[in-house]
């Protein structure tokens, strides 16, 4: 049911329903408060089949508690947590901006090639909000021991004044935590793992380095850097697979990112960067050399470029909710509640990667072991004995040739080499 003048919540005002998963809804809200007060927040409140189930309960509120200490200009900021009723929610901060899986594709779609430069300035303010979260402790100090565990592209949100958030700590593990998460259980996006994570071992703050790392290797590159026909052939390219150099696909990365890259992505835990500030130090050092460092204002003129027509419809909502609730304004009884509709509302990127966890399936390593139904995994197929091997010949500009052979002379090895490389990387993706 559609409402325009809201739905009273508490001291909350819902406006629409943006998000919903198998664990969660999150609806656009506003705070209204004395002399004409008001702030536009969101809203995630626990389903209310799910209110009744102590767990589900207990992993709402440690979630809302770990988060609600963090406080950085990088990191999404946790107002309240609370219940009306019987519904358990918190209120955070909206960000109205698009998240790094929508702003690269949008901007390719409108033929604006997303320039490296501005991928390694967001990872620069990437890293800082980690690294913030990594050492933080709490009131006594005692360090928190924070892990995101799910780092990427869709977890890093970008507003349109520039700023650059990370979302969701939601299925962060700290010391803290009242319920700890069951041995060898697997969380977060595949793609995006950390071989530690893959295997289940215990995790620290070089794991969301090697998240991380593979996220700036796809902004970078335009190439996903592990992926497999099935769960299980994910794992066994993150754990087992090859890391090519950046500029296998790209020739132009410069070698002081490839070697970011490749530290951060170094499959050893103890041979990566051992913190997010050293990372960034690298990042913001060959910034410093750039003939351009762009800032915070020239990423907002970039998104506003790219998004002015979905900027202008999230203005006139906003407007639109505003108006109606000064013309209807009634009070309403908490226990009053409406389903709203779905919406497209600006603070999606926020809201939308917080929820596709929970309503996805959880991977355990047993589950993975055993190729269950249950987690969605399937054995990996029996390999094929290799045939006779063939010839492939293929026709390549004098431009291309001359290319193939610059990278194979950075890497020291031959085009030959450099060619049969480049093909296996890329029909893993077929």
């Amino acid at each position: 049911m559609s409402s325009n003048r809201g739905t009273r919540f508490g001291k909350y005002t819902l406006l629409n329903r943006i998000a919903v998963g198998g664990m969660a809804e999150v609806f656009l809200a506003r705070q209204e408060g004395l002399e004409g007060f008001e702030k536009t927040i969101c809203i995630k409140r626990i389903r209310p089949h799910l209110s009744s189930q102590p767990n589900f309960v207990r992993m709402f509120l440690n979630e809302a508690k770990l988060a609600a200490q963090l406080n950085h200009p990088n990191v999404v900021q946790i107002y309240d947590l609370g219940r009306v009723n019987d519904s358990y929610f918190i209120a955070m901060e909206y960000i109205s901006g698009r998240d790094m899986s929508r702003i690269i594709p949008k901007a390719e779609k409108a033929g604006i090639p997303f320039p490296m430069i501005y991928a390694l300035r967001i990872a620069s303010n990437v890293c800082e909000g980690l690294y913030y979260a990594h050492t933080k402790g709490d009131a006594y100090g005692n360090p928190l021991n924070v892990v995101h565990r799910d780092i990427t592209p869709e977890n890093i949100l970008v507003s349109f004044n520039g700023t650059v958030k990370i979302v969701d700590f939601g299925i962060a593990k700290a010391n803290t935590q009242l319920e700890q998460t069951r041995a060898g259980e697997i969380k977060g996006k595949l793609s995006y793992m950390s071989p530690e994570q893959c295997m289940g071992h215990p995790l620290d703050a070089r794991s969301d380095i090697f998240s991380f790392g593979s996220v700036i290797y796809e902004w970078v590159t335009g190439y996903k850097l592990f992926t497999g026909e099935n769960e299980m052939a994910i794992l066994k390219s993150i754990i087992d697979g090859k890391i090519y150099p950046p500029s296998y696909f790209k020739e132009d990365v410069p070698e002081a990112v490839e070697r970011i890259l490749m530290k951060s992505l170094d499959k050893d835990k103890n041979k990566r960067y051992q913190s997010a500030w050293e990372m960034q130090f690298d990042i913001d050092t060959y910034l410093a050399s750039s003939e351009f460092t762009p800032s915070n204002i020239h990423l907002s003129n970039f998104l506003k470029q790219i998004f002015g027509d979905e900027i202008e419809r999230e203005k006139e909502l906003l407007l639109k909710h505003k108006e109606e609730s000064e013309r209807t304004a009634r009070p309403k009884d908490a226990s009053e509640e409406e389903v709203l509709e779905l919406e497209e509302v600006g603070g999606r990127a926020l809201t939308d990667s917080m929820l596709r966890k929970d309503s996805g399936s959880e991977l355990s390593m047993e589950d993975t072991a055993n190729g269950k139904k249950g987690s969605g995994v399937q054995p990996l197929p029996r390999k094929k004995k290799n045939g006779d091997a063939s010839e492939l010949r293929i026709k390549l500009s004098l431009d291309e040739v001359d290319a193939l052979k610059r990278v194979a002379e950075r890497h020291k090895i031959s085009v030959e080499q450099l060619t049969r490389e480049l093909l296996k990387s890329h029909l893993k993706f077929l």
